[in-house]
């Protein structure tokens, strides 16, 4: 058989039956990854509209795949979408960032990790579960976010800027200051100006810790000047 008309007898297969089934499932797993890369991408996240919906669209197109081409060769029907996870796993560790003492993108690889699985349910069919699973998603990102604030669970991640007469004395100081609170700088720079340094580091602590820093650092009598550049919730 020419090969043209054996392309064109598979495609007049796969529309006659397969095809509407298919095209219905990637659909709707496009639209629930959209739905949750929007959340993210109203966030300003790295992960937003187009990695989360092309994470749960190629989810689904595996999963498909895996079944159908076991389904008309001899094989594991699970080999395919077994590959997932780890591949995955390798997007989601690319999302998390090592910076400054911290560890940021924790949330963006998690979310990464359920939209496959979400992507994986509206691929084998099972439309209720993939729904299901989005609305959880959603509820934890959006809801348990602004819980999280209101209860200020997590805490500020702040940067001071301090003056003094010498690198050394004026990070001793510091380090007195932190200790007796028994907090930690998260990094440091020291740069000298017309005759004086100028250090800067930041730190993570709650509220009250951040009230509590601000008024020893005030009432330190090394520091020539104490400023806060800003706060920024993890």
């Amino acid at each position: 058989m020419h090969p043209m008309h054996d392309i064109i007898r598979r495609l007049g297969g796969e529309l006659s039956g397969l095809v509407p089934t298919t095209l219905a499932r990637l659909m709707f797993a496009a639209i629930l990854g959209g739905l949750i890369g929007l959340e993210r991408e109203l966030r300003r996240k790295s992960a937003g509209l187009r990695t989360n919906l092309f994470i749960c669209f190629g989810s689904a197109m595996f999963t498909i795949l895996s079944d159908t081409l076991a389904g008309a060769h001899p094989g594991d029907h699970t080999r395919i979408a077994a590959q997932i996870i780890p591949g995955i796993g390798f997007i989601g560790a690319g999302a998390i960032l090592h910076s400054r003492g911290s560890v940021t993108g924790l949330t963006t690889a998690a979310t990464m990790f359920v939209v496959a699985s979400v992507g994986m349910a509206a691929g084998g069919g099972l439309y209720l579960t993939a729904v299901f699973g989005t609305i959880m998603i959603l509820i934890a990102l959006a809801a348990l976010g602004r819980m999280e604030k209101h209860f200020r669970v997590k805490g500020l991640r702040t940067t001071f800027e301090v003056t003094g007469p010498s690198p050394e004395v004026t990070i001793t100081e510091v380090n007195r200051i932190l200790d007796a609170s028994q907090q930690s700088m998260l990094d440091i720079h020291a740069a000298a100006r017309e005759g004086h340094v100028r250090v800067v580091f930041s730190i993570e602590l709650s509220e009250a810790e951040l009230k509590e820093l601000n008024t020893s650092l005030h009432e330190s009598s090394v520091f020539s000047s104490v400023s806060c550049i800003g706060s920024e919730r993890e």
